[in-house]
């Protein structure tokens, strides 16, 4: 069966606005569903108390450090194709792709060994006070070791997708992962009485059926991006560090931006499995600011990337400035919603009066960063979509080196937990305040050129 002709997902002409949103809503909703994975069980696992909580938000941050290796693989995908199909090199595009998975597979079977292996030794960094929120933890970091490979795979079908300019498919199979999950948590974790095993379990099921739809979506779709896919493991050399060179930076200043908070969480450990629990929820509730701008950088990165091997320039600089003016307005939002309802928000996850005080003063300081990381995203995305990835890379991991220094400085003074938290926010606003300025002056001598 051949596949119909892609051009009503190209980027490179249209209304900008219009394509962008088309790109980035699904997405969006994909990231969001990421994001309701966790959600899900931390709303569960509540239910169950503020250990079991902590021993998934604990060993949640390895599988946040999961996914700076895992954006290796999709953000060489999203760079390569979205550039080769802007010049109308299918064939090109394709070979991109391909390589692409290539990458994922050796970091997906290395990093999935690493937490069926090693996943004791992997929780003793946090130091838990509390002997079984460790061991709970290592259970959950276990049993999602095994999908690891998949799930690294089909993130690069999952950038293929974006890349194309159909985000539509993958945010359909991830909604399938979701619905399932929601069903199989409260099964898992309450009816069988599994606890954070049965939360392990239910994730691993659905994670298993979004990516395997993804999979058969790229070689089956109507709206596949390429009319034949084949997987091919034999690397191409010269496109591998190609790949590498565009993604290598990305993947360290997540990975490095994962390890730091790590080094903020296990700070934050000295203040008890509370304090963790309020600080694991209250980074998922943040995510939704985010995660849906990463959804508009992800539309971002790809509607730059064909417009770049278009060499449509004009149109670049359009689409990051209404990008721009989207995030300005989401970024307030969200700020005035953290500040008025945290409270509230807070009480849907741990439903106890203290946590939801300590709740409310945790979104209150994140509140302040909220514009300043959206622009950010806006930022960095256009850099990105022209291959450029160390200007945002550098900019991330110097902010975020500071971030465990001044949070244990501010922890050690009459602010002690709170201080981690506003060391945070300080540092989220310094970092997207100086990739701002660098886009604008790159924008200038680009211009002036």
């Amino acid at each position: 069966m051949e596949a119909p002709q892609t051009s009503k997902y190209s980027l490179t002409e249209g209304g900008i606005l219009k394509k962008l949103l088309l790109v980035a809503v699904p997405i969006m909703g994909t990231n969001l569903m990421q994001m309701a994975f966790t959600l899900t069980d931390m709303f569960w696992l509540g239910r169950v108390g503020s250990n079991a909580v902590a021993s998934v938000g604990s060993a949640g941050m390895y599988l946040w450090l999961s996914f700076g290796f895992l954006l290796v693989g999709k953000m060489a995908a999203e760079i390569g194709v979205s550039q080769h199909l802007g010049r109308g090199d299918k064939k090109s595009a394709l070979s991109f792709s391909q390589n692409s998975f290539v990458i994922a597979l050796i970091l997906g079977l290395l990093f999935g060994l690493a937490l069926v292996f090693f996943n004791k030794y992997l929780i003793g960094f946090f130091n838990f006070r509390e002997t079984h929120v460790a061991e709970d933890a290592a259970i959950y970091l276990f049993f999602c070791g095994f999908p690891m490979p998949f799930v690294f795979m089909s993130w690069v079908a999952v950038g293929t997708f974006n890349a194309s300019g159909n985000s539509r498919t993958p945010f359909l199979f991830t909604a399938l992962g979701l619905a399932a999950n929601i069903i199989l948590d409260p099964v898992f974790i309450l009816i069988l009485g599994m606890g954070v095993k049965g939360a392990a379990i239910a994730t691993v099921i659905a994670q298993s059926i979004s990516c395997s739809g993804i999979f058969i979506a790229l070689f089956a779709s109507k709206n596949r991006p390429f009319e034949k896919y084949t997987l091919r493991f034999r690397p191409e050399l010269e496109k591998i560090k190609r790949l590498l060179k565009w993604s290598v930076p990305i993947g360290l200043e997540n990975i490095l931006f994962c390890f730091l908070a790590m080094v903020t969480t296990r700070i934050e450990t000295s203040f008890g499995a509370d304090a963790i629990a309020v600080s694991k929820i209250g980074a998922q509730v943040e995510a939704l600011s985010w995660l849906i701008g990463g959804g508009f950088g992800s539309a971002l990165v790809a509607f730059v990337g064909q417009n770049y091997g278009a060499g449509k320039w004009e149109r670049i600089h359009r689409g990051t400035g209404i990008a721009a003016a989207v995030m300005t307005v989401w970024g307030t939002t969200i700020t005035l919603v953290f500040i008025a309802f945290g409270a509230q928000i807070f009480s849907l996850f741990l439903p106890l009066p203290h946590l939801i005080i300590l709740g409310k003063q945790y979104l209150f300081i994140m509140a302040f960063s909220q514009l300043s990381m959206n622009l950010e995203t806006v930022a960095s995305s256009s850099f990105k979509g022209t291959g450029r990835t160390i200007p945002p890379s550098l900019t991330s991991i110097t902010c975020n080196v500071l971030r465990p220094a001044l949070a244990l400085f501010l922890s050690g003074t009459s602010l002690g937990l709170h201080g981690i938290w506003i060391a945070i926010t300080a540092t989220t606003i310094l970092r997207g305040f100086w990739i701002c300025l660098w886009y604008l002056f790159s924008k200038k001598r680009q211009k002036e050129k």
